[in-house]
């Protein structure tokens, strides 16, 4: 059986010993969250590989555990939408596993499903330990909280500055998934932008809550690491709010939030 999901962080059970079809980043956590919940094999999205290949990093994660995956383009289909994965995408990179079911690169999504559907299902994998870090940067003014995951993010972020590692595409059309408090900026990479522009799709409905949004150049940053993003992200995209506060593309992000943070 073939299970559609538009993030790795709201499956369970029902994605047990299912080939997951998910519009989650390929990136190291999305693995580690589809092995730990059992899944037979799963398709993510290459987020542009990006910085460090981070985009990919699940594949091998995923194959020492024998699990079959692979990954969509970016420029294929939207990242975040598990749906568009089905209509539109065509794989890019491939593990071992998944090569041997004869997943080959350029064949659309769902026919690769159908061929890992095909496979034989693993017994349950061990998915080892992986952490996702929520740490505090600098206190300031204005905090800046770093979450590998915006599904991290808690209460207290309210009127803070959010650095992700998540990619701003944004889930589900609800403005709320975009960032689920109202942080002062919410920061996120743009997975290489991709089609459709889904890799920053998060920014405008920032916007519409009043909340300064950014993404960082895929290549400059590593996705799903929001150290990464903070310290290596150069600004890609702005929405209307954080240019009023003074954002611009091409500048460090850790200048503009150094900024931000003062008050």
């Amino acid at each position: 059986m073939i299970h559609f999901a538009d993030t790795v962080t709201k499956i369970g059970a029902e994605a047990e010993a299912q080939v997951l079809v998910c519009g989650s980043h390929g990136g190291l956590y999305p693995g580690y969250l589809a092995a730990k919940a059992g899944v037979k094999a799963v398709i993510l999205n290459d987020a542009g590989v990006g910085r460090d290949a981070a985009g990919i990093g699940s594949l091998a994660y995923l194959a020492d555990r024998g699990i079959a995956a692979a990954t969509v383009g970016h420029v294929s289909c939207r990242i975040g939408d598990a749906a568009d994965m089905a209509a539109r995408g065509r794989i890019t990179h491939v593990n071992a596993i998944a090569a041997a079911l004869g997943v080959t690169v350029g064949e659309a999504c769902t026919s690769a499903a159908e061929k890992l559907d095909a496979g034989p299902v693993a017994s349950r994998a061990d998915p080892g330990t992986v952490s996702e870090a929520r740490s505090l940067h600098s206190g300031g003014a204005r905090r800046i909280v770093l979450i590998d995951s915006a599904s991290l993010v808690k209460p207290e972020d309210k009127g803070q500055i959010v650095v992700t590692g998540s990619h701003g595409g944004l889930l589900g059309g609800n403005d709320f998934l975009a960032l689920q408090v109202d942080a002062f900026a919410g920061v996120f990479h743009d997975a290489g932008i991709g089609i459709d522009e889904a890799g920053t799709t998060r920014l405008p409905a920032l916007d519409r809550r009043g909340i300064a949004g950014l993404t960082v150049d895929g290549a400059s940053a590593r996705i799903g690491d929001a150290r990464s993003v903070l310290e290596d992200g150069v600004i890609s995209r702005v929405n209307a709010t954080a240019r009023a506060h003074g954002a611009v593309p091409g500048e460090r992000l850790i200048d503009r939030l150094t900024v931000w943070a003062a008050g």
